[in-house]
């Protein structure tokens, strides 16, 4: 959820109908997959549910319902739908994006579903399955008054999220300023994407980049005040993430993953949110 004050404060979707358009989860429709449980492993099938770390700041992917507890988005709808051809109910626990890798890998987490692009780095500290594709691009304030462009950001402030493959992003174009002997870019790490969006909407902040899907829904839902600025840029896919010996789980969620694109529910669940056109017709253990 974008958590701003005031006109700005946005509501949630969930599963009542609300000023977002989602309506009711969609369901997966088939059932339960035996063979693909068969692969679930029994330290997570016992109590029939995969307990999953989540930061709920990064709508419309992930966030939290109106109540401040619930997380709801378009990442949770597929991950429950995966869930359900397991035979596995879903157990969603908020946390900051930067511990929930770690906290996979100490067992904390069965699972992580946080919108993780999938790159080498994380690879080698967990196994991944591909799910979506997602570019990053930029907003600004409405009529870019600090006249930023992505390509020409030095010496201004950028808003964005700590952990994320943004970071890295805006400080390879810092470097590149001052290694042309200009102004380095500010840049303001935030621990949730929604402090960063409110810094931009604030003026704090120059401008902010994120992946495509939320900063275009960042857009949306600030009434007009804030504007997207360029193109959409290297894309990849996002993964759902177990921990690196859970090879076979991690095959289990990719078969569930494939079966929901054969069956239409996949598709149904990214229209349902407007996020369709980073629709995968694959998905694939650490691809």
């Amino acid at each position: 959820m974008l958590v701003l004050t005031g006109a700005l404060a946005l509501s949630a979707c969930g599963e009542k109908k609300d000023d977002t358009g989602a309506g009711p989860s969609i369901t997966a429709s088939g059932g339960v997959d035996q063979g693909l449980v068969a692969m679930v492993p029994d330290s997570i099938k016992s109590d029939g549910k995969i307990v999953i770390g989540v930061d709920s700041s990064y709508a419309p992917n992930e966030f939290l319902e109106a109540d401040g507890k619930t997380v709801v988005g378009w990442d949770r709808e597929l991950f429950d739908a995966v869930a359900a051809k397991l035979g596995l109910k879903t157990e969603w626990v908020t946390s900051k994006f930067d511990d929930i890798i770690p906290g996979v890998q100490s067992g904390k987490y069965e699972a992580g579903v946080s919108s993780f692009t999938i790159n080498d780095e994380r690879k080698k500290a967990v196994t991944m399955v591909s799910y979506f594709n997602a570019g990053t691009q930029w907003a600004t304030k409405k009529g870019n008054p600090a006249g930023i462009q992505p390509d020409n950001a030095c010496g201004k402030k950028v808003a964005v999220q700590k952990a994320t493959v943004q970071v890295e992003d805006v400080q390879k174009r810092s470097k590149a300023c001052t290694d042309a002997g200009k102004p380095a870019i500010t840049i303001d790490q935030y621990q949730g994407q929604d402090q960063a969006t409110a810094a931009i909407v604030s003026g704090k902040d120059d401008a902010g980049l994120a992946d495509s899907p939320i900063i275009a829904y960042a857009v949306q839902k600030t009434n007009g005040q804030l504007e997207l600025l360029g193109d959409i840029y290297e894309a990849a896919p996002y993964g759902f993430v177990v921990a690196k010996e859970q090879s076979r789980f991690a095959k289990a969620i990719a078969g569930a993953t494939k079966s929901l694109q054969g069956d239409g529910t996949y598709k149904k669940i990214l229209e349902k949110w407007n996020v369709q056109a980073g629709a995968l017709n694959d998905s694939v253990v650490n691809p």
